[in-house]
Order: C-alpha cells, then structure tokens, then sequence
C-alpha cells in the first residue's frame, strides 16, 4: 500500500534539523495514468534557475511518482522550519471536495479512491500551514488546467475554495500563464507582485497582497547574498540590538518598519509579533487614511460641526454629538463617493475644508429661500390682518389670531382683545362679571364650560369658547410637547449655545427677546417662525433638524 500525506505529516517533519535558508518546493505533472494530460506543467520548472541565483533551496519535480514527491514535501517541511521565505508552485490537475483541495500525482486512481483515503495527492491547506510560518514572506503559485469534470461522487476537477492563513499570497492561473510568471518575474529582484498580476487578466491572487508588493529585494551593490548582509556585532549586544530596532519598528508602526525588521531579525524574538504586525496593517484597507484623521486631533466640537455640515447637505450622520460611530462614517462615505473621493469613511483636512464651504454655500442657499419664503408669509400674514384684526373688532381678532398665533400683529391682537374684554367687564352686569372673573381664576375648561351655561349671551361668551379651544388644543398636544422637550434636552444646549441661539433668531428680526441663554415665551415663539419659515417641524422647541440649520459654520482651527 503506497504512503499518504496529510497536514499533521507534514507539520511533524518540519521538527527535523535544518540549516537556515529560503526554501522552494517545485511539481509540475503533465502525464497521468489515469486523468488526462495537462498540458505544459512541467514549465514551471523552468523558475529553478531564477530561484536558485536568489539563494532557495530547490525541491522540484517533474511528473515525479509518489515516493519521491513525499520524499521531497519531507525535505522541503524541514528546510521551511528555518527559512526565511518560501516558495510552492504547483503545476497539474487538482481535484476539490468543496472544502479541500488536493494536487494528484501522476499514478492517482480514478475514481479518485486513493486521493480520498489521503494518498497519491497533495493536500493544499497543509503546504499553505507549512509556508505560513513566514507569513508576509510565503508565496503559492498554482498552474491549472480550467477543468471541472467530476471525479467520483463528492469529488470534482479544479481547485476549489482555499482557506488561506494570513500572511500567505496564492496565485492561480491557467499552466502557461502561472510558467510565464514563475520564470519571469516571481524570481526577479524587486519584481512588483501584486502589479504584474492586476497586468495579466489570466492571474489572479488571494490573500496576502499589499499594494507595491516585492517578494524578492533588489540586490545592494557589492552585496553577495541578496541585500542580506548581516549585522556584526558583540554577541553580549545581539539583544540588546534586537530589542532597539523593535522599539524603532514599533514607533513607527509601518509595514516597511516591520519589514525591515524581519530582514534583519528573521528569526528574531519579535518576528512572529511582526507579521502579525505586517497581517494587521496590509488587511486595514484604509489606514493611511484613519492615522491622516487622528493626526488633525478633531475636538468633539468640530467633529459636530462635521456631522452639522454634513446634515445640512442631506448627508444623514443619525446623530450630532461629535462622536463618529457608524453613521457618521456611513455619511461620510457617501460624501466622499459624491465628490469623487476614495470611500475611506476618514477625513483630511483638505476634505473638511471642502465639506464646510460646501455646508455654508448650502446654508446660504437655505436661509435665502426662507427668508423669500417668511416674505411671503408676512405678506399673507397682513393681507388677512387687513380683511380681519384691522377693523377691531372682536370676531375679527379672534379669527386673526386663530389663524396667525405668532404672527407679525399678533401681540397688537391680544392687546386689543385685552381691552375689548376690559371693556365687558366694565359694561357686564355685576353676576355675569363675577362668573366670568371666578371662570378666569379657574382657567379650566369646566370653568368656562360652567360660565357659558349660566350666561349663554353673556358678555364673555367668545372669550370663554377662545380658552375653552386654547386649553383643549393644549390638552390634546401635552404628550407631543413632553417629546419636544426631551429632544431639546438631547442636544445639550449649555448657556453658551443657547445665546448663540438667540442672537442668531434676533439677527433674522424674529424678536426672540432678550439675550441671556434662557428660552421664555418670546424665544418660543421665534423659534415657531423660524421652523415655518423654513420648512421645519413648527413646535418652538430645538431639535436637531433646527439646531443644524441654527447652528450651521465653519470648521475653524483646521490647517
């Protein structure tokens, strides 16, 4: 019975003794016995030169039986153990079940029995656990025929879905395409990976990929061993070296710090810490983008200004309370993809500056269109004033203000309205006057209700129904008035913003009252015309549709 390799087998053969070099484990298989030819599979051995003039130890074979293919996966897992990067590419069919992947070798059965028992085949996901040990240094190449006959029951031709360990590159592509690439560029000093793949519509790679990825470094001059010249020093200062030139990585927290590093320490006692370090940078799509945001140190009141600006451009943040959760990343992104930036969800500078002239022309576009919008009002405002309160009388200023409670005659109204009441009751007979006077201590709807029913004709009677309508109104809007409290104190307004508030409502002449960072009813009311005038939500309280249109401005501080 012919022997089998599995992960675990090949995992223990790497305890053996090794010297330290690279390593590059080479099969290429064109004739089967049994599947058919693939043709050209043994030209990827045509890479063993290239990879030799960098320094690998070469493990290759071309349509190699069972033995010596487990021969030399043995030789290459106790090379790996030591090295500092490795090499597999694999050239022939492979089959999959769904889950796993395997390389035949060239005397696998078919139905593939043998493969299924964990013979005469290469499991992928072990080699990718043995090269993964150089994570940010391990490279798969895989050359395929394209085909996907089915095998046996469960099992089919190709490469299926390859669970890749981090800092592990696999690339694939049809034989020729991946024997072009191993020849010519893979073993080239500072060949670009990752730009001659996106070059070649026929390769394609996962995993470890950073952009401008150089497998191999380019040669120092006079340097005989690949740039790799070793460091002399004391062997009592070896550590204390080491520990420096980690602390100097670690401060600059770059994948090139990392790199250089793992160059100089490959085996080194943080060297497991650096590719996770490496893994770590290259798989956040965005860093550059996150460190240029949090150098600009944005207080949480500019990043409300942020959020503020970006409200106002119909940029939804869920939220204006300087914290950027996913909403305001969300937001952010959309923006950026409008203005034709990379999505990174961060902001520079340069960004934020754009953003806040963006805010303010909008800003100014919005308060043009409400003030011709509180013209129009006004303008409506007085026309009915003029066909109703104008005349005096009381039925009049009652329809004006039913219809205008904030508008631009409404104090002159209740002024007139007081004196024509004052007037009753000086002319009122003294029962009706006392009912009407107990009705107005009582200012309840009973009360007035009470009042009627004694003196329907009396002198009070439009006054009572007027309370009675204004009490019920508020009855019946007491809940709505609770929820616009609670958004305002949402907002946080300290005494600050709150005068800010004001001086912002007097400068539109809404005549918010005094300036003191206390809303009372005067405040109440412009803030009523201001939501009309604008298209808000009228309730007289802040919330934040009105804050951002209130509080709307510049990003300062930001260079």
């Amino acid at each position: 019975m012919r022997g089998f390799l599995t992960t675990s087998a090949l995992v223990m053969a790497m305890a053996a003794p090794a010297v330290a070099d690279d390593a590059a484990f080479l099969l290429g298989v064109s004739r089967y016995d049994n599947y058919d030819r693939v043709a050209r599979a043994t030209s990827i051995l045509g890479s063993v030169d290239g990879l030799k003039d960098q320094g690998f130890e070469i493990f290759q074979l071309g349509n190699g039986d069972w033995t010596d293919v487990r021969r030399n996966l043995r030789g290459f897992a106790a090379e790996a153990e030591d090295a500092s990067r490795l090499v597999v590419i694999l050239a022939g069919q492979f089959v999959t079940d769904g889950n796993q992947t395997w390389l035949v070798t060239k005397e696998a059965s078919k139905p593939a029995t043998s493969v299924l028992a964990g013979q005469d085949a290469i499991p992928i996901e072990a080699l990718m656990q043995v090269i993964s040990q150089t994570a940010g240094d391990a490279v798969m190449v895989l050359g395929h025929d394209g085909q996907t006959d089915e095998v046996t029951r469960g099992l089919r031709e190709g490469l299926g879905p390859l669970d890749i360990p981090q800092g592990v590159t696999v690339i694939k592509g049809d034989v020729r395409s991946v024997a072009r690439f191993v020849t010519n560029t893979l073993p080239q000093s500072g060949a670009n990976l990752d730009q001659a793949i996106a070059s070649d519509d026929a390769l394609s790679a996962e995993g470890y990929l950073p952009r401008n990825y150089t497998f191999l470094e380019l040669v120092s001059e006079g340097s005989e061993d690949g740039g790799r010249d070793p460091v002399v020093v004391p062997t009592t200062d070896l550590t204390e070296l080491e520990d420096a030139r980690w602390g100097e990585a670690q401060n600059l927290d770059t994948e090139d710090a990392y790199r250089t590093y793992l160059r100089l320490h490959p085996q080194g006692r943080y060297a497991v810490q650096a590719r996770i370090a490496i893994d770590k940078i290259v798989s956040e799509p965005f860093r550059d983008a996150r460190l240029a945001e949090e150098a600009l140190t944005l207080s949480r009141d500019q990043r409300r200004d942020i959020q503020r600006d970006l409200t106002i451009l119909d940029y939804n943040t869920r939220g204006i309370d300087g914290i950027f959760g996913p909403g305001s990343r969300r937001a952010i992104a959309n923006w950026q993809q409008q203005n034709g930036f990379e999505q990174t969800t961060y902001m520079n500078a340069a960004q934020i500056r754009r953003l806040d002239n963006q805010a303010s022309r909008r800003s100014a576009e919005l308060e043009a269109e409400a003030e011709r919008k509180r013209q129009e009002q006004l303008r409506a405002d007085r026309a009915y004033w003029n066909i109703t309160g104008a005349q005096g009388d009381e039925i009049g200023l009652r329809s004006y203000i039913e219809r205008y409670p904030d508008g631009a005659f409404s104090e002159e109204a209740k002024e007139r309205l007081a004196a024509i009441e004052e007037d009753k009751r000086d002319r009122a007979d003294r029962e009706d006057r006392a009912q009407w006077n107990q009705a107005r201590s009582s200012h309840t709807v009973a009360a007035y209700q009470t009042y009627l029913r004694r003196f329907p004709g009396g002198a009070f009677r439009n006054e009572a129904q007027a309370r009675i309508a204004e009490l019920q109104r508020d009855d019946s809007g007491e809940e709505r008035r609770r929820q616009w409290i609670a958004q305002e104190r949402a907002l946080g307004l300290n005494v600050i913003t709150a005068r800010l508030v004001e001086r912002k409502l007097a400068s539109l002449r809404l005549e918010p009252g005094r300036v003191d960072g206390r809303f009372d009813g005067n405040t109440r009311r412009a803030l009523r015309r201001y939501q009309q005038a604008r298209g808000l939500p009228v309730t007289g309280y802040m919330n934040e549709a009105t804050a951002v249109r209130l509080l709307a401005d510049s990003v300062g501080g930001i260079d």
